[in-house]
């Protein structure tokens, strides 16, 4: 079913959210990428993948996990933290939408300087194409997460942190922005991204360092 159905009829929606883990800064490192899989925010299974550090495969490379994976003809939804791993490894948002026919959405914590971001990019090989992903990727958007109260608070300032609305940013392709906001609340529980995001941070720091990082 599509995306737009699940969030008509109310139903949960399963959705993979990659992250990449702590990795080596040295030229042509290879970046590792975890896959988190959840229904709404519960976790259901896990991809792990590589790609090379400020190169140009992120695409290729995810659409390989998720070809390859049980998982694909279960999804209603891809989700990227950020649109490049492991530096500027830009992914092709439209590519990775068309090729497996789901929306796609790039998530940030905060609104991007694209300058920035973009002079950054011009210091690498192949700064064009890795501009022109970036703007394929589309408008950025704002959305919001609804926190739940804490159950345990202990303190508080940590009760008044967890409750409310916080902003999160995104680009999308393969759904319209409204969609795509209304699906990324429904997926949000704890922490200030989806949930699939959330775990995946998580799971890529403990398996490379030890244990879990302290942002997620």
């Amino acid at each position: 079913m599509s995306l737009e159905r699940q969030l008509r009829l109310g139903r949960q929606i399963r959705s993979i959210g990659f992250d990449d883990a702590p990795f080596d800064k040295a030229r042509d490192a290879q970046v590792p990428i975890a896959g988190v899989v959840c229904a709404n925010t519960r976790f259901e299974g896990l991809l792990w993948g590589r790609v090379e550090r400020d190169g140009l495969d992120a695409t290729e490379q995810l659409l390989a996990l998720l070809k390859a994976s049980k998982f694909l003809a279960q999804l209603h939804l891809i989700l990227l933290d950020g649109i490049a791993f492991g530096g500027f490894n830009v992914v092709d948002l439209a590519a990775l939408s068309q090729e497996t026919g789901l929306p796609a959405v790039a998530v940030m914590r905060k609104q991007p300087r694209l300058e920035r971001v973009i002079a950054a990019i011009h210091r690498l090989p192949d700064a064009e194409l890795r501009t022109q992903r970036l703007r394929l990727a589309g408008s950025i958007h704002q959305g919001q997460t609804d926190s739940p109260s804490p159950l345990n608070s202990n303190t508080e300032h940590e009760s008044s942190r967890q409750l409310g609305s916080r902003k999160l940013f995104f680009q999308v392709q393969g759904t319209n922005p409204e969609l795509a906001a209304r699906a990324l609340a429904q997926l949000c529980d704890r922490g200030q991204v989806p949930e699939c995001l959330r775990l995946a941070h998580l799971i890529g720091s403990a398996v490379i360092t030890g244990q879990s990082s302290k942002r997620a």
